[in-house]
């Protein structure tokens, strides 16, 4: 089998898992996160709603995409999404309430922040937030169910755009290049300025900056 008929049924199973969910529970909704392991900035979530019947060609789990892939697929993902919301928690409350709370706090906005309620949320890995509808976790889902995958690529693409914004507004810490995570770059610039406002500061209590 090449890679590329590989790729392909992967897809056509994605799409699959979302249609026998559906036909279980009725309309459903993908919810992912993007962020959780950088030293600075925003957690991003995305919670999306796709059509019985649409194929997105190349949806993937954003992280095994190119930028450019993402880029053009976010477009599209928008444009025939039965509904989406993209919300975020800050690092500040980051550092009040823990990223893993924070995370699920950004999950639940995005679920709440929906035109549609759906009946059944598949959320990626093995913690969901309270959405007040049955919710099921799918380890590794960005890779198994298509509306996990539209979800993932809608949050990373939408906290790289803000930390390119985070690089126009520090443009010492280079946020543009490494993204705010824990990069030897990143490190370096820590040292030479200190912690900006969008730094996580409970990220930092282990590490001498």
């Amino acid at each position: 089998m090449d890679v590329s008929h590989s790729k392909d049924l992967l897809l056509r199973e994605r799409f699959a898992f979302d249609s026998a969910e559906r036909a279980a529970a009725g309309l459903i909704c993908g919810i992912d996160e993007a962020g959780r392991g950088p030293l600075a900035g925003d957690v991003y979530a995305a919670a999306v709603v796709l059509p019985e019947g649409l194929i997105i060609e190349g949806l993937d789990d954003s992280k095994k995409l190119s930028e450019k892939k993402r880029e053009a697929l976010f477009d599209e993902i928008v444009s025939k999404a039965e509904a989406y919301c993209i919300a975020a928690a800050t690092a500040a409350e980051i550092d009040e309430i823990n990223i893993l709370n924070a995370a699920l706090l950004a999950m639940k906005r995005a679920f709440d922040g929906l035109s549609v309620k759906p009946a059944l949320a598949l959320v990626d890995g093995n913690k969901a937030p309270d959405l007040g509808i049955p919710v099921k976790t799918v380890v590794k889902g960005d890779s198994i169910s298509a509306s996990i995958a539209a979800a993932s690529i809608l949050a990373k693409v939408s906290r790289d755009r803000y930390m390119k914004e985070l690089d126009l507004k520090y443009p010492q810490y280079l946020f543009a290049k490494h993204k705010g995570y824990g990069t030897k770059l990143h490190y370096e610039m820590v040292a030479k300025y200190g912690l900006c406002p969008e730094h996580r500061k409970s990220f930092f209590r282990k590490h001498k900056v």
